[in-house]
């Protein structure tokens, strides 16, 4: 929650949009993934914790194995005599039959030790508890874990390496995985340095107690992909289908319902179930569209006739001025019979677009509104704009009758906006309560002061006018005007050089 007015906030949310993907499909194998990772995650925690408890006991088991057999050694070479020692060792390394590698020196013997771990300190310890209690009166004992290439077992920098292999290898592993030597150096008596190497039961402890290696985690892997991949095509086969039918509803939406092919009623029960009651649905909308065309086709097959006889008795008017008037105006109520069905069928009815001149068509609207009596303000712009003329007209004339109606004077306003062309009118009226702005586009949605203000309207017009822009690109807007009045805007896309189809 953003608990103060910062730009951290929209920041991390325009964040986060970015990084949830928008389609269904995404969002689902997101969250199937992060579902997944985090179970296999807390899994893995759960058994290498398991794991290391597991390695733990066991090298404690085994070191204390190993302490045992080194100090029922210490105890035999401490019970020889001096000169026999050298000879029982020179026994043992021909013969074998002895889990150690043993030398004799003057002195400690330095060792270089592996890099700490966990484990590797835990057998120490255990190591030299377990010697201390067994041999509680020895002087002391230095311990190491130490690896094959690095091992010094005699003085003046005798390397193991350097022995004869048939001495060690018995004993200790040294090809082709060199596994840790544990070092053990105790004094036997002043001047004389007993010197074991051992491995532990367990050579390889020390890789074989870490949960997250290669060799455990590449199953892991493996099967979170197959199980990614399994769920892909589910997900799949579950969002092809509602793509489908986003597709469809978008054609009828837009009036291509003839181009969409029928829904396949192929899938789960439940999208059968939708797809069928989608192509019902649409079957319907198609004959209510066909019934009010045939209707409306019909009205104005009807009154084509008395608008014919209309037409010719202008002719017959000497004033020229007035002739063209009345030829004006019959051809707009002429237009206005054959698109009666703008309002279900997205204005786009016997009419193609072209470049209006906004100063001429509002110009024409001005005159006709201040010889009626109306006071009505408007500065030409010299702008044109792409649409259909008597649609765009028929908008901005509904809008400019409701300012008339409703308030004591109007004002037309033309700008530029970037990408846009925005037209403002603007009554002097009472306003409108802000939380009935809305509802104002509802069909035969009027107010109380509309109401008695315009006693026959039948509070259609918004509605229309917000068809016929919104079927041009643009968008209509209502507000009241800080100094009184409501003010209608529309804005309508900029005139491309090219002519595109404003509907």
């Amino acid at each position: 929650m953003c608990s103060r007015p910062t730009s951290a906030c929209p920041v991390s949310d325009g964040l986060l949009r970015r990084l949830v993907p928008a389609s269904l499909l995404g969002r689902l194998m997101l969250v199937m993934a992060a579902g997944l990772l985090v179970t296999q995650i807390a899994a893995s925690a759960i058994w290498a914790s398991q794991l290391r408890y597991k390695s733990q006991v066991e090298t404690q088991s085994a070191a204390r194995y190993v302490a045992h057999s080194a100090a029922g050694a210490i105890r035999f070479f401490r019970s020889l005599p001096p000169a026999y020692r050298a000879l029982i060792i020179q026994q043992l390394r021909e013969m074998g039959g002895t889990r150690f590698f043993v030398n004799l020196n003057h002195a400690y013997v330095p060792v270089e030790q592996i890099a700490p771990h966990p484990l590797a300190d835990k057998a120490i310890a255990t190591v030299a508890a377990t010697l201390k209690g067994d041999l509680p009166n020895s002087p002391g004992f230095r311990l190491a874990f130490a690896w094959p290439d690095r091992l010094v077992v005699a003085e003046h920098d005798v390397r193991l390496e350097d022995l004869p292999n048939a001495w060690v290898q018995h004993v200790l592993l040294l090809q082709p995985d060199p596994a840790p030597i544990l070092v053990i150096q105790t004094e036997i008596e002043p001047g004389n340095w007993l010197y074991m190497a051992a491995l532990m039961p367990n050579p390889y402890f020390l890789s074989g107690s870490d949960p997250f290696s290669w060799d455990r985690l590449m199953p892991q892997a493996l099967s979170l992909a197959v199980v990614l991949l399994l769920c892909l095509l589910v997900v799949r086969s579950i969002t092809r289908p509602l793509a489908a039918l986003s597709d469809a509803a978008a054609a009828v939406g837009q009036g291509h319902d003839d181009a969409s092919p029928p829904l396949p009623e192929t899938g789960s029960r439940e999208f059968v179930n939708t797809a069928r009651a989608f192509g019902a649905m649409r079957e319907r909308i198609a004959r209510y569209i066909e019934d009010r065309e045939r209707l409306f086709i019909s009205i104005s097959h009807d009154l084509r006739t008395p608008i014919t006889r209309l037409k010719l008795r202008a002719e017959l008017l000497d004033d020229d001025a007035l002739r063209n008037d009345f030829e004006e105006d019959l051809d707009e109520l002429d237009m206005m019979v054959k698109g009666a069905l703008q309002c279900v069928k997205d204005s786009d009815i016997h009419e193609n677009p072209a470049d209006i001149r906004l100063d001429a068509l509002l110009g024409r609207m001005v005159k006709s509104a201040q010889l009626a009596g109306h006071e009505v303000g408007y500065q030409p712009s010299g702008i044109t704009v792409r649409g259909k003329p008597l649609a765009l007209k028929r908008a901005l004339g509904n809008l400019l009758d409701n300012a008339l109606f409703y308030g004591a004077r109007a004002a037309i306003a033309v700008r530029e906006a970037p990408g846009s062309v925005v037209v403002e009118v603007r009554d002097h009226g009472p306003g409108v309560p802000e939380d009935a702005l809305a509802s104002l586009f509802d069909p035969y949605v009027r107010l109380a002061h509309g109401r008695d203000s315009n006693d026959g309207g039948m509070g259609l017009g918004l509605g229309i006018a917000r068809g016929i822009v919104e079927a041009h690109g643009g968008r209509l807007e209502l507000r009241n005007h800080p100094e009184g009045g409501l003010v209608a805007q529309v804005r309508l896309p900029a005139r491309r050089p090219v002519g595109i189809c404003a509907g």
